[in-house]
């Protein structure tokens, strides 16, 4: 998949994972956060915490699923992301949720709270 076609399935994983996490009670705050060397797909608030949330789809398991992407090289320019957000907004409580959908309409879809550390 390429171009536009990548892009159009990124934005509607991204649009179903802020959907679901709403109805959860986390409040949206920011969609795709860019800074040089990284990028957050869903910035929220769960209560008094910010929530970092990567959102990974796959219509396959071919690799290994949508969990199988996200690397430590994917984990680390997470948290350069946050760093620089927090900067920009103040440092507070946060953590760094994922939100992994699989299938080829979105079958299935499985969120992980707190699935990776700042280290």
């Amino acid at each position: 998949m390429s171009g536009i076609l990548a892009q159009s399935k990124g934005a509607a994983g991204e649009q179903l994972a802020a959907d679901y996490l709403q109805r959860q009670g986390l409040k949206l705050i920011e969609r795709n956060f860019r800074v040089r060397g990284g990028e957050i797909d869903l910035i929220c608030q769960d209560g008094t915490t910010t929530v970092f949330v990567e959102v990974r789809s796959r219509a396959g398991a071919d690799y290994g699923g949508a969990g199988a992407s996200i690397t430590a090289a994917k984990r680390a320019r997470l948290v350069l992301a946050a760093r620089h957000w927090l900067v920009r907004h103040g440092e507070r409580p946060c953590r760094f949720d994922c939100v992994l959908i699989d299938g080829p309409q979105g079958e299935k879809l499985e969120w992980l709270r707190d699935a990776f550390a700042a280290d």
